[in-house]
Order: structure tokens, then C-alpha cells, then sequence
């Protein structure tokens, strides 16, 4: 009970401090990363979305055109990407007064791909016909937004290919995306601490 209790009130002030507006990047805050964040990938193409979770981290999933390659073979269809990414650059870059709007920065981020079966259009990899690969790893990524709203994000990592009816291997993760912010982004102006 008193548990219960200890955590209603943490989370009562937690969220009357997030709504009073003075939630900083010192506190749980998203103060220069996007709360929402909808994408049109026009390269790949697919959609993606990023949703701010609290300082500097981001959770973000799409659909689109993927390759996977790893020891086994190759892979090509339409694959599920979900990341979690902590971007550690957003006040190196407000004090050099670049731009931060649509979650501009460099980032860390743990990374997920799943390249379906019903979903492939060619591969390499020998087995079943109707095998899913899925992809698990990190990566170091960028990602800029400019002021028309045209994105662009470049990620470079490697990880653990799960075969499923297919044998397991490593290899590189290496992801690019070209695309449009559907969405409002704060301000150009750098929010300073």
C-alpha cells in the first residue's frame, strides 16, 4: 500500500512539474528534442515516427524499403525498424548556435530490424521459403532536419542477424533515409540552459 501510494505521488509531481513549463534538459524534460515526430521517407520510401520520451531519448519505428546482409546472405523487402536513440550532441550544438529543430543531432541508438517473409522481394539466404530475419544491434547515427522540413538520417553499426528457419550470423547494420517532416517542429531558435 505504501508503495502504491509512493509512487502516485511521484508520478502526480513529476507530471505537475512537466505541465508548469519549467522542465529544463537538467530535469525529465524534452526541452530540444521533439515530442512527435512523423516522417515521409521518400528514398526508401516508407513512413517513420519518432516520439520524445524524456531527455534526449527517443523511441522511433518505420516501414520501408530494407537490405540485410550478413554471413548467411543477403535479404530485400519491406522491414520494420524500431530504435531507441539517445542523442548526446544537443547542447554542443545550441552552443555553437546550429540548428537542434526536428531532433537535429548525433546519436546512440539500440536497433532493431525485421525483414518479413510475406514482405521480401529477393535473398540469397538458403531455407524455407517463408523464413523472417530479424536484425539486433547498435548503432551511431545522425539526423538533420532543415528549415523546409526536408530530413535526413545516416546510421552505421552492426549486430545479431536471428534467422528464423534460417541459421543465425553477425554483420554490419547501415541505414539511410531521405524524407519530409510532416509534422510542426519547435522553433529554429536554440533553447539555452
Amino acid at each position: 500500500m505504501r508503495k502504491s501510494i509512493l509512487i502516485l505521488f511521484l508520478l502526480t509531481a513529476v507530471a505537475s512539474h512537466a505541465q508548469s513549463g519549467g522542465v529544463t534538459e537538467k530535469g525529465f524534460g524534452i526541452v530540444n528534442l521533439e515530442r512527435h515526430q512523423f516522417k515521409f521517407d521518400l528514398l526508401s520510401p516508407g513512413i517513420s515516427y519518432e516520439l520524445g520520451l524524456f531527455k534526449n531519448v527517443s523511441a522511433s519505428g518505420g516501414l520501408g524499403l530494407g537490405y540485410a546482409t550478413y554471413e548467411e546472405g543477403y535479404a530485400v523487402g519491406l522491414t520494420l525498424h524500431t530504435r531507441v536513440r539517445y542523442y548526446h550532441n544537443f547542447n554542443r550544438r545550441i552552443r555553437m548556435k546550429k540548428n537542434v529543430s526536428g531532433n537535429s543531432g548525433n546519436y546512440i541508438a539500440a536497433a532493431r530490424s525485421i525483414f518479413f517473409s510475406q514482405l521480401r522481394l529477393g535473398t540469397n539466404i538458403e531455407g524455407p521459403d517463408d523464413f523472417n530475419l530479424g536484425v539486433y544491434g547498435v548503432t551511431y547515427g545522425i539526423q538533420r532536419t532543415y528549415k523546409n522540413g526536408f530530413n535526413f538520417n545516416a546510421e552505421l553499426g552492426a549486430g545479431y542477424y536471428r534467422g528464423d528457419g534460417v541459421p543465425s550470423g553477425y554483420g554490419p547494420l547501415v541505414n539511410f533515409t531521405f524524407g519530409w517532416v510532416a509534422t510542426k517542429r519547435k522553433s529554429r531558435k536554440p533553447t539555452f540552459n
